[in-house]
């Protein structure tokens, strides 16, 4: 199966807007950053699962809400906090379409999804003690295996591990096999930011549901790149960044089924939060407004707004369907050069291509591209559990976005034979 499977793995029709040609030089026209030289090459800039970059129209409307409306929210009557709470709220009912969400209160804006797992963790995880069982994959970010290992060392419960495969895929049966009625939780990434495996969630997450267990999928690599539909999956809990969308720095959003929301205790006390306070005692807000304690991140939230804005008017089906097109490019092409290896061959991948090439290290290969003016990310990529299933310290990784071409990819591939010169 090729990386186009990426886009059908969980089956749901595309929203947005739908053209039948993508215009990537249109797109590109829309990034103002990407119109720069570095070290005096033009800048190919491929590190788009690390962070990606921002459009007109995000900087145009974080530079409009400093300019017009700056305000706290929620709090005032005056005309420029009710427009600041309007603007605010109206990127949260956005993030709801964009996922498919049933209601705007079960969006909860947090920093990005380290902080949405965190805050499942810390509230949902008072109620976990000895016996219960937490399951994550041996694919996951560090976000998402750091906290349920806090969780664990504080609870007493436990902390299970689904292997992986030589190709980077779950091994579906082992996660069968662990599954009990002591699995109080399963958090699984939607796509591997290390190999760019695309997991089958919407299976994992009915098998969970069979036990009586919730699921949180992390999905930072996911929302930018295959269509999500939080409804279509049935997922408890569904987290992502701003940043790997286009969208600012420090905003995210956490999904959460209402029920468990109302459920749960708050994560921080502070300001909006409460709905009265006394010595005697605190009544809280309504959800999601129980989560967000103090000042949010209100340009944040505008900002990744008009991302979403943006990516639903280029549809992503289109955007999944030219990224696929472009990793199948690049798989191709990295292949026909001697001594590369690529890690994680998954049957169905998005966006990533990690690789290693023969007596060089990944941090040569990503210093050397510096120089031509290309932009990749070397290292463990905040999966070290990854690296050492596959017994190796790094890999170079080309994460592809909406924006990057052909001719990028082949920039990139130049450079790698001209490290290999350099080290021959």
């Amino acid at each position: 199966m090729s990386a186009t499977s990426s886009t059908a793995v969980q089956g749901s029709p595309a929203r947005g807007k739908s053209r039948p040609d993508y215009d990537v030089e249109a797109i590109r026209r829309e990034f103002p950053i990407l119109h720069q030289e570095v070290h005096g090459h033009p800048l190919v800039y491929l590190d788009n699962a690390a962070s990606t970059q921002k459009s007109r129209a995000v900087i145009e409307a974080v530079d409009h809400y400093y300019r017009r409306d700056n305000a706290n929210i929620h709090r005032g009557v005056h005309e420029l906090s009710q427009r600041a709470t309007d603007a605010y709220e109206k990127a949260r009912a956005t993030v709801q379409r964009y996922l498919n969400a049933g209601q705007s209160r079960e969006i909860v804006f947090v920093r990005g999804a380290t902080e949405g797992i965190n805050l499942v963790a810390h509230s949902l995880g008072r109620s976990f003690g000895k016996g219960d069982e937490i399951v994550i994959s041996h694919l996951e970010h560090h976000s998402n295996i750091v906290p349920w290992q806090i969780l664990a060392e504080h609870s007493g419960a436990r902390l299970r591990v689904i292997p992986i495969n030589d190709a980077g895929e779950v091994e579906i049966d082992a996660y069968e096999e662990m599954l009990s009625g002591r699995t109080r939780l399963v958090a699984l990434s939607h796509v591997s930011n290390a190999l760019g495996t695309v997991s089958p969630v919407k299976e994992m997450i009915a098998m969970a549901h069979r036990q009586g267990a919730l699921a949180l999928i992390d999905g930072a690599q996911a929302v930018q790149h295959v269509e999500v539909d939080v409804r279509d999956l049935d997922a408890d809990f569904y987290v992502f960044s701003g940043h790997k969308i286009y969208a600012p720095t420090g905003i995210g959003a956490l999904y959460a089924k209402a029920d468990l929301l109302e459920d749960m205790p708050p994560y921080q006390g502070g300001g909006d939060m409460i709905l009265s306070v006394s010595f005697e005692g605190t009544t809280y807000n309504e959800i999601p407004h129980k989560f967000e304690a103090g000042t949010p991140n209100i340009a944040g939230a505008i900002g990744l707004g008009a991302a979403l804005d943006f990516m639903s008017q280029a549809g992503i089906a289109n955007i999944a369907a030219y990224e696929a097109r472009l990793l199948d490019y690049a798989t191709r092409k990295a292949l026909e050069i001697p001594g590369l290896s690529i890690v994680g061959r998954a049957a169905s991948k998005s966006s990533v291509l990690s690789f290693l090439l023969e007596g060089v290290h990944p941090h040569d290969i990503g210093t050397i591209l510096d120089q031509q003016g290309i932009a990749i990310r070397t290292g463990h990529h905040c999966a070290q559990p990854v690296m050492d299933r596959f017994g190796i310290p790094a890999t170079a990784r080309i994460s592809l976005g909406l924006y990057n071409t052909r001719e990028e990819i082949d920039k990139a591939l130049d450079g790698v034979r001209k490290v290999q010169e350099i080290f021959s």
